[in-house]
């Protein structure tokens, strides 16, 4: 590595360390030319497939654009930040893991569906409406079909709405003071 100061050919290393998350190195430098010392960090370079939308144009994957979906989807429903971040996460490395140099969008639009089903069926069926662009009533009601014949598996997949809500209808409203 050059020094930045000097731009001598060679810097030797004094100190490596991870980072808190582990994902990167810092390294501590000297030059034996002027004697500065700097630090420098090591990351792995994993880049993920391009897009490829349905007029066979290609755009980069964008994070973001993935986040505003769920977020779209999950409005106004009671799913923790820390589970959609946990979804995009899950999208992101399966995305990685497939080794494509190019996923076709609507790939990407199947791992939210399955992601979205985890964490929400309100919210899944609304991406599912939009998505797959419902052309009617009929459509939307076989989604829910097939929604409901899922529904002990994602049970044991998402929090009890109704289990904290029976349990609040069971205790007798108290008079507020005041």
């Amino acid at each position: 590595m050059h020094c930045p100061f000097c731009q001598h050919e060679d810097t030797r290393v004094i100190d490596s360390r991870l980072t808190e998350d582990g994902s990167t190195v810092r390294r501590r430098r000297e030059c034996p030319a002027c004697g500065e010392r700097f630090n420098t960090f090591e990351t792995a370079e994993l880049k993920l497939p391009a897009i490829v939308k349905s007029g066979e144009r290609r755009e980069a994957f964008d994070e973001r654009k993935l986040r505003v979906s769920f977020e779209r989807a999950l409005q106004k429903r009671p799913v923790a930040s820390d589970a959609v971040d946990a979804a995009v996460r899950e999208i992101v490395n399966d995305l990685r893991r497939s080794g494509e140099r190019e996923v076709p969008s609507r790939q990407v639009g199947e791992l939210v569906m399955r992601e979205l089903k985890k964490l929400d069926q309100v919210a899944y069926v609304r991406f599912a409406s939009v998505y797959r662009k419902f052309e009617d009533v009929q459509a939307f009601l076989e989604e829910i079909a097939k929604l409901e014949h899922d529904l002990p598996e994602l049970e044991k997949l998402q929090l009890s709405l109704l289990a904290g809500g029976e349990a609040a209808a069971a205790e007798p409203r108290r008079p507020r003071k005041g």
